[in-house]
């Protein structure tokens, strides 16, 4: 039997479910699915204490290999005793929404994605009223799956559902209260880029019906060889095609979406990108107003002036973890010392707010935007005008060098030692305060004016290492001083880092 351990990725489960890269083989199979559906049977009915009327709810993105994996997942839910409800083509966030959303308070939900990733991957995210599954969880299930354990019910049915026209209207009149107006958005051009996911919703049953004109929006139809660019908003290509769509159409906002809309970018009015630290400093302008003082929870490579702009505007900036989960949990854990932290956010776009049950939904992101947007037309000042004092790094880069060690955990975290060894004793150097992941070092500006971050990667073995520059030139200069401490390390892939600084 295949080791289903294999398929765990962090919080989630993602795995090949088709043919058609070299070297991938398909392990997302029918078997998997059919077992992943029994053990998450087992793992929901120890949850909620229930031998009897479970109910769950099946969505999926746009990809491919979606609706026959869906067909698997549903009939083996139902033949392990629990009420399937499928709603075919849904959004990731709106799957954990039919947890709590009254009306349809399901026991848990499955979500077929696998976020940005190629064509031919595919996974399950799963959701319990209490919120989507951690690592823990995940392995519990995976466990269960490898396992001949049965729930003992008899089999139940599976019925078709909807809920995207719930969860939409959910978004639709949030911006309705917070407004006062019925077509709040009327007289605006706001154009949307869902990459071909299961964004283009947005257009049709948010937008419109606030009274925005959308025309010039792109690939909003549903199509899993993602043709035209693939879906994420921390890709190049993705991001210059909505750039194209505002500066076109002459829109007053341009929202891109990731694959299954739990992350989102955004493009201003002016043709500037509201991605990484910008739209970090846009939600925390928005909530520090709102809440004063309150903590901003973010991973742990934003910029310095980040940090800077957060503080001016009188907030705290806690800077953590890489990994969505490990940035929501921490905000949730602050709050549960009494200390307010209403947004927790990592660079890739991936946000969540206390008042959305910390949920990462990049559709709510964009709707606290919009309602921005049109408080700012009213007021008059333009969102640009939010984060014109944010400083931002003139160069930055990213290496991502691979460790070539069975044991890449141990060797990964001996060099990062190694270098914070080395670090606290180089004129010029500093180490950051409240470090909570690899080691972080601010240069001054004779020593390239910046900061570095070397950590391990959460899932691969492999070190990643992050430069920014307040001057021209001085990611060279921090990168050639890396790259000389680094040579020593045998096991390590510096080629594009030497590369660079030749």
């Amino acid at each position: 039997m295949m080791d289903y351990s294999k398929l765990r990725n962090g919080s989630d489960i993602r795995g090949v479910a088709l043919e058609g890269v070299p070297g991938q083989s398909v392990n997302l199979t029918e078997k998997a699915t059919r077992d992943i559906a029994r053990g998450f049977a087992l793992w929901l009915m120890k949850k909620t204490g229930k031998s009897a009327g479970i109910r769950v709810a099946v969505g999926r993105d746009s990809r491919l290999s979606g609706p026959q994996l869906s067909s698997w997942l549903c009939d083996a839910l139902a033949a392990s005793g629990l009420a399937v409800t499928d709603f075919g083509m849904a959004s990731t966030p709106a799957m954990f929404m039919a947890c709590v959303t009254e009306g349809y308070a399901f026991d848990g939900t499955v979500m077929i994605t696998a976020s940005h990733l190629p064509f031919n991957r595919n996974g399950f995210k799963f959701f319990t009223p209490d919120g989507g599954l951690e690592s823990s969880d995940i392995k519990e299930i995976l466990t269960l799956a490898g396992s001949d354990d049965a729930t003992g019910m008899p089999a139940a049915s599976i019925v078709t559902g909807e809920f995207m026209d719930t969860y939409s209207a959910i978004l639709a009149d949030k911006i309705r209260r917070a407004t006062g107006e019925e077509k709040p958005l009327s007289g605006m051009r706001i154009v949307v880029d869902a990459g071909n996911g299961a964004g283009g919703f947005y257009v049709d049953k948010v937008l419109e019906p606030l009274g925005a004109c959308t025309c010039g929006s792109r690939f909003l139809e549903p199509d899993g060889s993602f043709p035209n660019h693939i879906p994420n908003p921390e890709d190049a290509d993705a991001m210059k095609s909505i750039t194209e769509a505002v500066r076109e159409t002459g829109a007053d906002l341009g929202i891109i979406f990731d694959t299954d809309v739990d992350r989102a970018g955004a493009v201003l009015s002016d043709g500037s990108e509201l991605n990484r630290n910008r739209i970090i400093a846009m939600l925390a302008a928005i909530l520090l107003r709102e809440h004063p003082g309150t903590t901003i929870v973010t991973d742990s490579i934003t910029s310095t002036g980040l940090a800077k702009f957060i503080a001016a505007k009188g907030g705290v900036h806690h800077r953590f973890k890489r990994g969505y989960r490990n940035v929501i949990n921490e905000s949730i854990r602050l709050n549960g010392l009494g200390q307010d932290s209403q947004l927790a956010i990592e660079t890739s776009g991936h946000g969540a707010l206390k008042e959305n049950y910390f949920l990462d939904d990049g559709a709510y992101l964009v709707t606290k935007l919009l309602i921005e947007l049109a408080r700012g037309r009213k007021m008059g000042y333009t969102l640009e005008s939010l984060i014109a004092d944010l400083e931002e790094p003139a160069e930055g880069k990213e290496f991502r060098m691979n460790i070539l060690e069975e044991d890449f955990k141990t060797y990964g975290q001996s060099v990062i030692d190694a270098l914070e060894a080395y670090a606290a004793a180089q004129d010029g150097w500093s180490l950051a305060d409240s470090n909570y992941e690899g080691v972080r070092v601010n240069l001054d500006a004779a020593h390239g004016d910046g900061w570095f971050l070397l950590r391990l990667s959460l899932h691969d073995p492999l070190l990643p290492l992050n430069i920014e520059s307040n001057s021209v030139g001085g990611v060279k200069v921090i990168a050639a001083a890396l790259a000389a401490f680094l040579k020593d390390w045998d096991k390590l892939d510096t080629a594009a880092l030497d590369a660079f600084c030749r």
